[in-house]
């Protein structure tokens, strides 16, 4: 889980990036859900709450 602090440290292409990565990850672990795979079941509650805190901040950032 990262704090809102350290993504609000970084610049806005680091939070696009950052955000592309979890996307990546969010696609992966729903392909291991439908399969049975996934071992690490609450990871996939945490990449959401990322996204949104990356999400707000980019917003906030356009804002400003």
């Amino acid at each position: 889980m990262t704090k809102i602090a350290d993504i609000r440290a970084l610049t806005p292409d680091q939070l696009a990036e950052q955000l592309l990565s979890l996307k990546k990850e969010q696609f992966n672990l729903r392909f291991q859900a439908a399969t049975g795979q996934v071992e690490k079941t609450h990871r996939v509650g945490e990449i959401r709450k990322d996204i949104a805190r990356i999400k707000t901040v980019l917003r906030a950032k356009a804002a400003a």
